[in-house]
């Protein structure tokens, strides 16, 4: 049995996986929100904020803030993120990403407290200067990565939307996944086989999963459900659907152009539908 889910059928999935969300109060920003954090270089804060930070953060960006499987967050401010924006992106979340948004039940302080811990962790601007191309980078993103990868409101959505990687990710830790040397997959990006009775195979990623049945958006981007009593099988991929691009298929100098690149990228792309056919 398969059946086509819409937008707001994932939605509904979504809530009810997550049932808190959907009953905490929607957070808010202070209309007064300084620009400066008040209690940067206050150690009770700082030493509050690491814990808060550690219960709260570290099991997603690491317990030395330098990512797991979310951003390393040690160069925020060398990228040019300030404090009040810091501020608004941990109260509201990342729409269209796993960052979600710390609910207006924690006071503002805390937030503040969060960033005042960070901010010792921060490191310093890069020396190195500036390498590659980003006119030349983009066409080459849309050779090599647009197949899957959003940008700029334009590209596939079977891996993860790239919108804000300029902002998320530092060039070494991109080099590392474009190269190949990180194998790790996000939560919703799970590569997965199911073979149908009669040896028909359909790939994808897995979207969501109980004990009776899996949700999976295929290789035309298409978002199936499918009941694991009709399926011959179920196999979990063990690494990620990302192929690795060594310098036989992506040189250094384009590399260079491609990070260039993806380091002008600032904002999401929430605004394309999700093709649910």
């Amino acid at each position: 049995m398969k059946w086509s889910c819409s937008v707001l059928a994932v939605a509904i999935l979504s809530a009810a996986a997550h049932p808190a969300a959907a009953q905490n109060p929607a957070p808010a920003i202070p209309a007064d929100l300084p620009t400066k954090n008040p209690l940067d270089g206050n150690a009770d804060a700082i030493r509050a904020g690491m814990g808060i930070y550690r219960v709260r953060c570290a099991d997603c960006h690491g317990i030395d803030a330098r990512g797991i499987r979310s951003p390393d967050l040690t160069q925020v401010w060398a990228s040019g993120r300030s404090d009040d924006g810091l501020f608004r992106t941990l109260r509201m979340g990342v729409p269209g990403s796993e960052m979600p948004s710390v609910d207006a039940r924690t006071p503002d302080v805390d937030v503040w407290k969060i960033l005042a811990y960070l901010r010792t962790l921060a490191a310093p601007a890069p020396n190195d200067p500036p390498r590659g191309n980003a006119a030349n980078g983009e066409p080459i993103f849309r050779t090599l990565c647009a197949g899957c990868h959003r940008a700029d409101g334009r590209g596939g959505r079977l891996g993860p939307d790239l919108s804000r990687v300029g902002v998320a990710r530092t060039r070494a830790a991109l080099t590392r996944q474009i190269r190949g040397a990180v194998e790790e997959f996000r939560p919703g990006y799970e590569p997965v086989t199911l073979t149908a009775p009669d040896g028909r195979e359909i790939h994808g990623v897995k979207k969501n999963e109980d004990l009776f049945s899996v949700q999976v958006m295929d290789t035309r981007e298409r978002i199936q459900g499918y009941l694991k009593e009709d399926m011959r099988e179920v196999a979990d991929g063990t690494q990620s659907a990302m192929p690795t691009f060594d310098v036989s298929r992506l040189s250094d100098g384009d590399l260079d152009d491609l990070l260039a690149y993806l380091a002008t990228l600032r904002g999401a792309d929430t605004a394309a539908p999700i093709n649910s056919r």
